[in-house]
């Protein structure tokens, strides 16, 4: 007899289980299968892609909670970030590389135009002024800047810049540039106090500091290579010079001393770096987070050595005391002095350059150099140092330590 369950109008139609080809049940089967009475076999367990239902992941989970849990798999870099680290290695190298060939091509260019003097170093520094005066301006402009303070207008700007040019060459042939820069200065106050709209004095304090910094200062140099023309007698690479380069009196007082502080400045900055990724710890300021104290110390000791090295050399600065025992004494003091003034000289102009950057939001002032950046970027430590070293030896120097 039937069970009263299954009827005769059941009907033999078969009726897939899926949308896919596979192979199909009839309607009464699935009763069968449907029905309590029916043996129900133990289910299979089947292996799902993670992708399954969030349930039937919280089921199985709990069905098997002796489970050790899963350990996380080490991070495996995909193809692409695979391919890119030997791009991103390589284009270290190809800065670094670009940064050595660079700084040795700048650093023989800027030897020659040291040792030729005269027009050449003036011509030479009034148009490395006028890129870092363009390089300012631009940082002025920044929008790090501008979101507290009003910049001053474009034409403001470019004329400033052609005035921190002219002020090298100012000082080379007129030999001050004192009526220059406040010629310069009144002339700047009144185009923006007579400009559109409503002046700001942001705009004022902003064009004078550039003034300031990009032209009074970088003008000293001129002042301490081409105006101390004082012979250096001592020097013995003078005694050997050829006469037509100029002979004996070629090698002056502003050439020696312009020479060691350069040289000074540049073992600075080198010992500090190297110092700083060997030993480098204990922070030195938030305005540079890269510059530490331990490098700030190496940097120091090796400006120091440097100085009195070349001095030696070059046998300035001595006194008129020369035929005495307190000769030796006196140009060890002063060859130490020099390098002391070289130093911080070099490290505030660098921080000076770090703070401006740091308002703008920029890591570099320009491009123009590859590997190194912008103007100011490179000469940011000899901004501040001419004007020291030229001053100390006008006035503690007796005979500019000849």
């Amino acid at each position: 007899m039937a069970h009263p369950g299954l009827t005769n109008s059941l009907s033999p139609k078969l009726v897939p289980l899926c949308a896919c080809s596979c192979r199909p049940f009839s309607s009464q089967s699935l009763l069968l299968h449907s029905h309590p009475l029916f043996f129900k076999p133990k289910p299979l367990i089947r292996f799902t892609r993670p992708t399954a239902s969030p349930f039937l992941l919280a089921a199985v989970g709990q069905a098997e909670p002796d489970r050790l849990p899963q350990t996380t798999a080490p991070k495996v870099l995909s193809g692409d970030q695979e391919e890119d680290l030997p791009l991103k290695s390589q284009s270290q190298g190809s800065q670094f590389r670009n940064r050595v060939v660079f700084g040795l091509g700048i650093g023989i260019s800027a030897g020659g135009i040291v040792l030729a003097g005269g027009w050449v170093f003036a011509t030479a520094l009034a148009a490395a002024v006028f890129t870092g005066a363009r390089e300012y301006f631009e940082l002025v402009r920044s929008h790090g800047i501008t979101e507290g303070m009003t910049p001053p207008p474009r034409y403001v700007s470019r004329v400033c810049s052609v005035i921190c040019a002219l002020m090298p060459l100012f000082v080379m042939y007129r030999g001050h540039v004192d009526v220059s820069v406040t010629s310069a200065a009144f002339v700047l106050a009144t185009a923006l106090l007579l400009q559109r709209g409503s002046p700001r004095f942001a705009q004022l304090s902003s064009a004078i500091f550039g003034l300031f910094y990009c032209g009074y200062l970088p003008s000293f140099w001129v002042k301490l290579r081409c105006g101390l023309a004082a012979p250096a007698l001592n020097t013995r690479i003078g005694a050997t010079w050829p006469i037509l380069l100029g002979g004996q009196a070629h090698w002056t007082v502003g050439l020696v001393a312009t020479f060691i502080t350069i040289s000074s400045i540049i073992a600075a900055d080198t010992f500090a770096f190297l110092g700083g990724k060997a030993f480098g710890r204990t922070p030195l300021i938030s305005v540079s987070p890269k510059k530490t104290w331990e490098g700030t110390i190496i940097g120091f000791c090796g400006c120091i050595v440097t100085s009195v090295v070349l001095s030696k050399i070059f046998s300035w600065p001595i006194s008129l005391s020369r035929y005495t025992s307190l000769v030796f004494t006196w140009g060890f003091v002063s060859a130490i002095a020099l390098g002391v003034l070289s130093f911080f000289g070099s490290i505030f102009g660098d921080l000076t350059e770090s703070m401006i950057k740091r308002d703008a939001g920029v890591k570099d002032s320009g491009s123009l150099i590859p590997g190194h950046g912008g103007i100011l970027d490179r000469a940011d430590s000899y901004v501040f140092t001419g004007a020291l070293a030229y001053n100390f030896i006008k006035t503690f120097l007796p005979l500019y330590g000849v």
